[in-house]
């Protein structure tokens, strides 16, 4: 009997489906019976009784857009679904056809047209133009002073940097000009380009001129004595004057398109190395290390005379605007004077001796008229960029080789240097930063000269190879070059009624 007894107590503890009288209160019990808000029988409460499930829906509010505009707090009904916009059964009918058969092929036999037609009749709207989800109601306008951040994200505009593009320069010479018996002289000027497209050369004792438009090659003077050479050329800015200085110490004035002499003015004595104009005043420095300014309007044409530099004169450049002469010299020094003054003397603004080579190239930024470019020989190799004005030094730059000359590019405004020994070769540098742009290779001698063209496109290059090459580097893009000819006055030369 004993026996039978134990098993049924067995039996009654292994059971599972009755509560265990003993066992400690579940935590859900605890929770309710702590919150107050249900009835004390423990038994009657279950996570997953309607009842309980009811009770918290109950707390569970909606908010439904109303008529006005505003939303409304409306409870939540026991036992509802949750909130979904209004929408008729043939919205859904239209959103399963677009995402089953939409993409099936059409029938070639059924045209568009009767396709819109049965749509706009069954539907009541064309069915091409149906959107997956499809609300009646107008979406409710945004808050006054509301901006879509992400609209101003994918609305940007393209930065210049992102749309700029890089121009070709060509390292070929658009055009190769013989220069025979041309003077190895790194102390002369021996080439110049006028404003009326004709580039004057000098080739011993001989000066010629190539009309760029043309092609055409003109002897212009020949020296009476085979021992003398030219020296030195340069056009007045109207084109119609040239300016040549020679080893027998005279300047001469010609007219180009008559082809004859109008002056020779004696004054110095030494060879003429350089020349600069502005406006009736010519300026020119020879091998006695004095600069002599030239009225050529007035029979006395000597005005003025300039010392400061002890060797010879083998740069010279007047300022766009006429306001400074920048000279430099086999001295190493570079001085900057005044404009052109009554009187035998004239007092230097300021003079540079941190270039430890002859000073021949010169060149005055033509955007900047008080930024001077000037750049050493062998021994120095350095280009200096400096503001008159202040007299500090911007900028400076060690180059390969020595430098015989500088020209600035206002298209693209870069500085242009010529190499000599060791180099050979003409170097675009990029102003006002000086890196290196492009180097021009091509002549099998040191760089003497350089010129720019009229409508700064193109750079002429003479070197010791006996060779001119034209470099067609800065050529504007067509509507640019339009819209500058354009702005282009034509001027008229001072000097034809007044020379004598």
């Amino acid at each position: 009997m004993a026996q039978f007894t134990f098993e049924n107590d067995m039996h009654s503890v292994l059971k599972l489906d009755m509560p265990i009288t003993d066992a400690p209160m579940a935590r859900w019990q605890r929770k309710a019976n702590s919150s107050g808000s249900t009835s004390a029988n423990p038994s009657a409460l279950s996570p997953n009784t309607s009842a309980n499930r009811s009770l918290s829906m109950l707390k569970t509010q909606r908010r439904t857009p109303g008529k006005n505009g505003k939303t409304q707090s409306t409870p939540f009904k026991p036992g509802a679904d949750r909130y979904i916009p209004s929408r008729n059964g043939n919205q859904m009918d239209v959103a399963s056809f677009l995402l089953s058969k939409g993409n099936e092929p059409v029938d070639p036999n059924t045209s568009s047209e009767n396709q819109k037609a049965w749509s706009l009749n069954l539907n009541g709207y064309d069915i091409e133009k149906a959107k997956i989800l499809h609300f009646g109601d107008k979406p409710l306008n945004a808050p006054e002073g509301y901006q879509n951040n992400l609209k101003v994200l994918y609305s940007q505009v393209p930065t210049p940097v992102s749309t700029k593009k890089s121009r070709y320069i060509s390292s070929v010479p658009d055009r190769i000009l013989d220069a025979p018996d041309l003077r190895n002289d790194f102390y002369l000027n021996l080439m110049d380009w006028s404003s009326q497209n004709l580039l004057a050369v000098a080739l011993h004792n001989s000066v010629y001129l190539w009309n760029a438009t043309k092609g055409d090659i003109t002897l212009l003077m020949m020296m009476e004595k085979e021992e003398d050479y030219i020296c030195s050329v340069s056009w007045i800015k109207e084109g119609n004057f040239l300016a040549i200085g020679t080893s027998d110490h005279k300047v001469q004035l010609w007219d180009v398109e008559n082809q004859k002499r109008l002056r020779n003015m004696t004054s110095h004595s030494a060879r003429v190395s350089c020349l600069s104009w502005n406006n009736h005043i010519l300026s020119s420095g020879s091998r006695s290390s004095h600069i002599h300014h030239h009225d050529v309007r007035v029979a006395d044409h000597h005005v003025s005379s300039l010392t400061g530099h002890s060797q010879e004169v083998c740069g010279l450049k007047w300022s766009p605007d006429g306001r400074y002469l920048a000279s430099g010299g086999n001295d190493n020094m570079v001085f900057v004077w005044p404009g052109v003054q009554g009187g035998s003397s004239q007092a230097v603004i300021n003079s540079f001796s941190d270039h430890q080579g002859a000073v021949k190239a010169l060149a005055w930024c033509p955007w900047q008229p008080n930024i001077l470019a000037s750049g050493g020989g062998t021994s120095d190799r350095h280009i200096r960029i400096r503001n008159v004005n202040s007299g500090s030094c911007i900028s400076s730059l060690d180059t390969p080789s020595q430098i015989s000359s500088l020209v600035f590019a206002p298209n693209y405004k870069e500085l242009v240097s010529g190499q000599g020994f060791g180099q050979d070769s003409l170097i675009i540098w990029k102003y006002p930063s000086l890196t290196k742009v492009a180097e021009l290779s091509g002549h099998e001698g040191r760089v003497l000269n350089m010129t720019l063209s009229p409508d700064n496109s193109t750079v002429a290059s003479i070197a010791a190879d006996e060779t001119i090459r034209l470099w067609k580097c800065f050529e504007l893009d067509p509507v640019t070059k339009a819209a500058k000819e354009r702005m282009t006055k034509s001027t008229t030369s001072i000097l034809h009624q007044g020379i004598r």
